[in-house]
């Protein structure tokens, strides 16, 4: 039995809607929500299935017992604080100036985008993942079980909040390779051979399987 059941997403885009559905496949509820409200998710909620609803931000960063944030960096202050305290976040975000406008921090590479959303966020506990892979590779590599299975990297300060991921991402078909502490997650951000291409081409929507030694390989470049 899983002992964390619902997961709610601030942000319902491609990757947070294919993580939602490997979720529901791997026995969780969801709770989605976005920036337009619940209203503007009727058509992803329905074709989810009977273990999604939509909700407000507020109401998803509530019902999640783990929280997926998948929005633009630019948007990091409107993720709501009060009800993330204490609870583990995966950040999906990537920084990509040409849609976020400039961020002084990043730009100089004093604070990583996940450390932004750690900061705004106090008590919540960030953990890194699911930011250097296409979506539809990411639909389609996920397995139970097997030799061809993949890995996903993670980074995140919390112990617990690692842990707690590791085994979400286990439930819904992909291994974790620890990459270390939060700022670690500048190894597989943009601009980095971890960002994407060890997965196949996206040209290719069926994706390469990478396992755990291939993550490792490609992050310590």
């Amino acid at each position: 039995m899983l002992f964390m059941t619902t997961v709610g997403f601030i942000g319902s885009g491609n990757i947070g809607s294919t993580v939602a559905r490997l979720a529901i496949a791997g026995g969780y509820d969801v709770v989605m929500s976005n920036s337009r409200g619940p209203e503007a998710l009727a058509d992803l909620v329905a074709d989810l299935g009977p273990h999604a609803r939509a909700a407000t931000a507020t109401g998803a960063a509530e019902a999640g017992d783990l929280i997926v944030v998948s929005i633009p960096v630019k948007a990091i202050g409107a993720v709501p604080v009060a009800p993330l305290a204490g609870k583990t976040v995966m950040d999906t975000g990537n920084y990509y100036p040409q849609r976020d406008g400039a961020i002084a921090e990043l730009d100089d590479d004093s604070a990583s985008s996940s450390e932004l959303l750690a900061r705004h966020l106090g008590d919540a506990h960030v953990v890194k993942v699911f930011n250097n892979i296409f979506f539809k590779h990411l639909a389609a590599l996920a397995r139970p079980t097997g030799s061809d299975r993949s890995a996903l990297a993670i980074a995140g300060n919390d112990p617990a909040a690692k842990a707690a991921v590791t085994a979400f991402l286990d439930a819904i078909g992909y291994d974790a390779v620890d990459a270390g502490p939060l700022d670690a997650g500048r190894s597989f951000q943009p601009g980095t051979a971890a960002y994407g291409g060890m997965y196949g081409e996206f040209s290719n929507e069926a994706g390469t399987p990478a396992n755990s030694d291939v993550i490792r390989a490609v992050l310590s470049k």
